[in-house]
C-alpha cells in the first residue's frame, strides 16, 4: 500500500487491505501492552518480591515501588543482613496478555465460590437477557415514534423538545426511582436501558427519518396515497437500512448502560463478576470479563451487519456497514 493511499479521500480499499487494517487495529494495541507487561526497561514500575531476606515486613509474592525496595536492600547491605531479591514488575492491576489468557478459560472452567453463586456463562446470559428486553421495550416505542416525528412536523414540536431536555438527564441518576418503582431485581436494570437509550432513538430516528428525499413523498402524495400507505410503502422502505443502521449503533449504547444498571443492587450478572474479582484484586478475571463483552458486542454487531447486507441488497452505503 502505498503512501499516497493512506491519505487519499474516502479511497476505495481491497479486500486483502480491508482485512489486514481491520486486523492490525487489534493488533497494535496488544503489541504495546506486550511490550510494556514483558519488557522490563519499558515500564516496570515495581518489584515483586521472591526472597525476603532479612526484612521482617516483606512477603513472598509481595509488590512494592522500585525506590522502596532500593531502599531497603541498601539498608540490609549496610547492617551486614540478608538483603531481600525481586523481579521488575507492572501493578497489579495491569496483569500480562497471557494471565489473561489464562483468566478467560479458567473464568468459564471455574465453578462459583459460593454454593448458590453463578457460572460465568450464566452471568453474561443474564445480562444479555437485561440488554435485549432494555432494548425491546425502547425500539418498541422510540422506533415508531421517532419515525412520526421524521414525517410530521406537528408530532416532532409536540415531543422533541422534552426530548430533547430528557436526553441530558443521566440514566443512572434514575436508579434510586427505578428500584422504589420495580424493585431490586431485573426491573430496573431493563428501566436504566430503556431511559439510556430510548430518547437518544427517538432523537436519532427522526433525524434519519428526515434524510428520506421529500421529493418522494410529494410524488407519493400527488398519486393519492393515504397516510398508513405513506408511512408503510414510502417512508419505511426508503428509511430502512439506515434505521437497521441505526439500531445497530444504539444497541451498542445499550451494552454501555450494562454495566451501569446492574450496579444497581448488583447480586448477578456480569457487571457483578466485575466488582468481585476487582474486589480480590483477581484483575486478570476482571479483563477477561471486559474483553468477553467487547467480543459479544462485536460478534452481534458483524452478524446484524451481515444480515443487513442481505436483507437490504438495494443500499448504495453498504461499505459503512
Amino acid at each position: 500500500m502505498s503512501t499516497s493511499t493512506w491519505f487519499a479521500v474516502r479511497a476505495p480499499l481491497s479486500p486483502r487491505s480491508r482485512w489486514m487494517l481491520g486486523l492490525g487495529s487489534f493488533l497494535l494495541p496488544l503489541l504495546l501492552w506486550a511490550a510494556v507487561s514483558y519488557v522490563p526497561w519499558l515500564w516496570h514500575p515495581q518489584v515483586l518480591v521472591t526472597e525476603v531476606g532479612d526484612v521482617s515486613y516483606l512477603e513472598v509474592g509481595m509488590r512494592m515501588e522500585r525506590a522502596a525496595f532500593a531502599d531497603e536492600v541498601a539498608a540490609m547491605q549496610e547492617a551486614g543482613q540478608q538483603p531481600p531479591q525481586g523481579t521488575p514488575a507492572n501493578p497489579v492491576y495491569l496483569p500480562a496478555p497471557h494471565e489473561v489468557g489464562r483468566a478467560f478459560y479458567t473464568a468459564f472452567t471455574t465453578p462459583p465460590q459460593q454454593k448458590d453463586g453463578l457460572w460465568l456463562h450464566e452471568s453474561l446470559w443474564q445480562s444479555m437477557q437485561i440488554i435485549f428486553w432494555g432494548f425491546l421495550i425502547s425500539s418498541l416505542v422510540g422506533v415508531p415514534l421517532g419515525i412520526l416525528c421524521g414525517v410530521y412536523t406537528p408530532i416532532s414540536r409536540l415531543h422533541e423538545p422534552f426530548i430533547e431536555f430528557f436526553r441530558y438527564l443521566p440514566a443512572p441518576a434514575f436508579g434510586a426511582l427505578a428500584v422504589a418503582i420495580l424493585g431490586i431485581h431485573a426491573g430496573p436494570k431493563i428501566a436504566i436501558i430503556v431511559i439510556g437509550t430510548f430518547f437518544q432513538q427517538v432523537l436519532v430516528i427522526a433525524n434519519t427519518t428526515r434524510k428520506l428525499e421529500f421529493g418522494l413523498l410529494e410524488a407519493a402524495l400527488t398519486l393519492g396515497t393515504k397516510r398508513w400507505k405513506l408511512l408503510s410503502r414510502v417512508v419505511l422502505p426508503g428509511i430502512l437500512p439506515d434505521l437497521y443502521r441505526d439500531q445497530r449503533v444504539l444497541l451498542g449504547w445499550a451494552w454501555t448502560y450494562l454495566i451501569v444498571a446492574e450496579l444497581i443492587g448488583a447480586s448477578s450478572g456480569i457487571t457483578f463478576f466485575i466488582t468481585q474479582q476487582a474486589r480480590y484484586q483477581n484483575f486478570d478475571n476482571v479483563y477477561a470479563a471486559i474483553a468477553m463483552i467487547g467480543i459479544i458486542g462485536l460478534s452481534i454487531d458483524l452478524m446484524l451487519a451481515w444480515l443487513g447486507r442481505r436483507l437490504f441488497p438495494w443500499d448504495t452505503a453498504k461499505g459503512r456497514t
